[in-house]
């Protein structure tokens, strides 16, 4: 039913839209990305990387679907504070083999309901804080290499032709 969308995918660089009703095909859509997630060997979906225009994605930072109780759901992300710039590197489903340093922050805040429809205050940092970024990004039509260094996209500029090629 779903598919992960890879760049150049225009989907990718559309900022998604507020979710104004969660329901039972909400809940559907979102077992069937833990799915393919698990299946991607994944940490994050965002919606839009499956083609769907709307402001949610999902979490199991284990990547364990034996380890159900760790999947979370964000709706409607709001970052409210950042903390604490720092460098890591970071992959993308939608970027297959392509990988590089992003800098983000260490530490934040920020809201987003659940899908019981329950608005939820969260603070996160380290692995989580940099996944809730990383998927938030999605949200908002950016994508790792948006962030990558001149030299760096330099060197991928090969394997960001192939995915082009084979879009």
């Amino acid at each position: 039913m779903f598919q992960i969308v890879n760049h150049p995918h225009p989907v990718l660089r559309y900022v998604s839209r507020p979710v104004t009703e969660i329901d039972d095909g909400l809940r559907e859509t979102v077992r069937s990305m833990f799915e393919l997630m698990y299946a991607a060997k994944g940490v994050g979906l965002a919606a839009n990387q499956v083609a769907i225009p709307f402001r949610f994605f999902i979490l199991n930072l284990g990547a364990d679907p034996a380890q159900a109780d760790n999947e979370q759901v964000f709706i409607n992300p709001v970052i409210t504070k950042r903390h604490l710039a720092v460098e890591d590197e970071e992959g993308c489903l939608s970027l297959p083999e392509i990988r590089g340093d992003v800098r983000r922050a260490r530490k934040i805040r920020f809201q987003a309901y659940d899908l019981q429809g329950k608005l939820v205050d969260y603070e996160a940092d380290e692995l989580f804080s940099r996944a809730v970024q990383h998927e938030t990004d999605h949200l908002d039509g950016k994508l790792i290499v948006d962030h990558f260094e001149p030299k760096v996209l330099r060197e991928i500029e090969p394997k960001l032709r192939q995915l082009e090629l084979q879009h």
